[in-house]
């Protein structure tokens, strides 16, 4: 094998430098969508007001990072012509960036409900019933990074099995508020908020099932977003 010179040397590690930012950048706009679910749940559940206006207001932050990230793509795509796993990851970062800033979306609609919520409250409140709905989900966020982070097949497989729990728990709470509905007519309009917050957290744990997949993708090469997860079990599972 050939030595490198100087320069290619240079180039190498710059290139290496860049993807790893990108990378970096990748995990810091996931953890500001984590902390947004997290706010989003803790506002819904304890009517904390202040906290709902705050989540409302913070997808803007969330918007410029996938500008920025999507604009660092770009710029390695136009640049450096990567190939292979290099092309695969800014490829996937791209559809990854994409899911979290639905992600942040759906925390900012259970912020902007947790608000209208806010006034109307009672002793005991069924605004507590999405509460361990809610902490899946951020799990399922937080298990997707910590995968991207480590490129960690296995781990990523590990939650995408763990979406079907989520949707089982969205269905029980569904039945669960609408049997709240018939015992108190007067809170429907309510009840129906609380249900849309249920179902913007069960669509965060949809995206996190979609940021495995593009870890999947990074890895391996191997497309599975249209993939049942038993498919994906048997082609990815050692």
């Amino acid at each position: 094998m050939e030595n490198m010179t100087g320069g290619e040397q240079h180039t190498s590690q710059s290139y290496n430098a860049e993807l790893e930012a990108l990378r970096s950048s990748v995990l810091a706009m996931g953890g500001l969508v984590e902390q947004q679910c997290q706010s989003a749940v803790e506002a819904l559940i304890t009517g904390d007001e202040k906290m709902a206006e705050e989540v409302a207001r913070s997808d803007y932050a969330v918007n410029e990072l996938e500008l920025e990230i999507s604009a660092q793509c770009t710029d390695i795509l136009a640049r450096r012509q990567p190939a292979a796993r290099d092309l695969r990851m800014v490829v996937g970062v791209i559809r990854m960036v994409a899911n979290l800033e639905r992600i942040g979306d759906e925390a900012a609609k259970v912020g902007r409900l947790a608000l209208k919520l806010s006034d109307n409250r009672d002793k005991h409140s069924y605004q507590s019933e999405p509460q361990h709905l809610g902490e899946g989900v951020t799990a399922m966020l937080r298990g997707a990074l910590d995968a991207f982070a480590r490129l960690d097949v296995d781990m990523a497989i590990e939650i995408i099995a763990g979406d079907k729990e989520i949707d089982r728990e969205f269905k029980t709470l569904t039945r669960l508020l609408m049997t709240h509905m018939m015992e108190q007519p007067q809170q429907v309009k309510n009840m129906l908020r609380v249900n849309s917050c249920a179902r913007a957290l069960e669509r965060v744990g949809d995206h996190a099932v979609n940021l495995c997949e593009e870890v999947i993708y990074l890895v391996e090469g191997n497309d599975v977003r249209h993939l049942s997860f038993e498919e994906i079990k048997r082609r990815h599972v050692s």
